[in-house]
């Protein structure tokens, strides 16, 4: 079976072992911390320009991780007012690589034959002032109360939906500020993230 060590999931930072950055890189303000709630370490990744501070797996462009899940999880928390952007390059059947990148800097979804651009919207807290305000209110900055979301992202029916394209696997991942990661995570099976943090 193809790609068979990474089933039935692959935890992403555990088998790169990103805490050791032999295969991932960080640049500029990228800093391993204890989270209090989440009881363990987490990725801090903040500045206020995304592009020079991130963290890539792997190291260098020229590689790729090879991850054939069609599920990817990404445990993550939006820091409180601030922006974040996270890039997937995604590689098709005819190995073309397609940049899905979700952000909270973007205004509305955009497309071309090689990228495809998703606003984030960040949700308030259940019960907090901002709850149940207009979805386009929700468009800019985290809230200043936002919480920890597992994000699933169905990389074949993305491709398949908006570029009628194959998926083939996960070539690269950038995580830009600004943002706090536990984990990320891929596989072919849906998982119930389970309660909420």
């Amino acid at each position: 079976v193809p790609a068979a060590w990474q089933r039935p999931y692959l935890n992403v930072f555990k088998h790169f072992r990103v805490e050791e950055w032999k295969r991932s890189a960080r640049e500029g303000d990228v800093a391993a911390i204890t989270d209090a709630k989440l009881k363990g370490t987490v990725y801090r990744i903040r500045g206020s320009v995304p592009a020079s501070n991130y963290l890539q797996l792997p190291r260098t462009g020229t590689q790729s991780l090879g991850l054939v899940g069609r599920y990817l999880y990404l445990l993550f928390r939006p820091m409180p007012r601030k922006h974040f952007v996270v890039h997937l390059d995604v590689v098709t059947e005819e190995n073309q690589v397609v940049r899905v990148s979700f952000s909270t800097l973007f205004k509305e979804f955009k497309s071309t034959a090689t990228w495809l651009q998703f606003p984030f919207l960040c949700g308030a807290a259940e019960g907090s002032a901002c709850d149940g305000v207009a979805r386009r209110d929700l468009v800019g900055a985290a809230p200043a109360d936002a919480r920890w979301t597992c994000l699933v992202l169905d990389l074949r029916s993305i491709l398949s939906l908006y570029l009628s394209r194959r998926h083939s696997h996960l070539k690269g991942i950038k995580l830009c500020s600004n943002l706090l990661v536990k984990n990320l995570c891929t596989s072919d099976l849906v998982f119930d993230p389970g309660e909420e943090l």
